[in-house]
């Protein structure tokens, strides 16, 4: 398993343990972690702070070329305000470890020039799983969707 993925999926876990949303974030420039999060939403009471939100905000405040040599890797497919973030900063590619439970804009990213990578990880996919099936309630709130 990609080493970069690893560290997303610990950042999950770690989410979920802290009595959050199992997903996981961290963006990589030449082979570093640069900066890593996870969603901290009801830990934080945030209104923003998804996994890949968290995660850029750890890396703290960037040059744009370094931004535009980075991969951000995320265990689930990026929503609108995540995908957002990584078109306004110019972030050229991004890992998502699963699009089975949740899709982001993926094709409009795509048009708008960025390389995604779909690596479909089973872990990825059962930790969301069991998650939605958990806490329904909690995951609509998080994507937005009236319960």
């Amino acid at each position: 398993m990609d080493i970069f993925l690893q560290a997303a999926i610990a950042e999950a876990r770690q989410g979920l343990q802290e009595g959050g949303i199992p997903i996981g974030s961290v963006l990589v420039i030449d082979g570093k972690i640069v900066g890593q999060g996870h969603n901290r939403r009801v830990q934080k009471d945030s209104a923003i702070l998804h996994a890949e939100m968290d995660c850029l905000e750890n890396a703290g405040r960037l040059k744009p070329g370094d931004y535009q040599k980075a991969t951000l890797y995320s265990t689930l497919s990026p929503c609108d305000m995540c995908s957002g973030a990584a078109l306004l900063y110019k972030i050229p590619r991004i890992v998502i470890g699963e699009n089975r439970t949740f899709q982001g804009p993926e094709d409009y990213v795509r048009m708008r020039g960025v390389e995604l990578t779909i690596l479909d990880d089973a872990e990825c996919i059962q930790l969301m799983t069991d998650f939605i099936a958990a806490s329904p309630t909690l995951w609509n709130d998080d994507i937005g969707e009236k319960v």
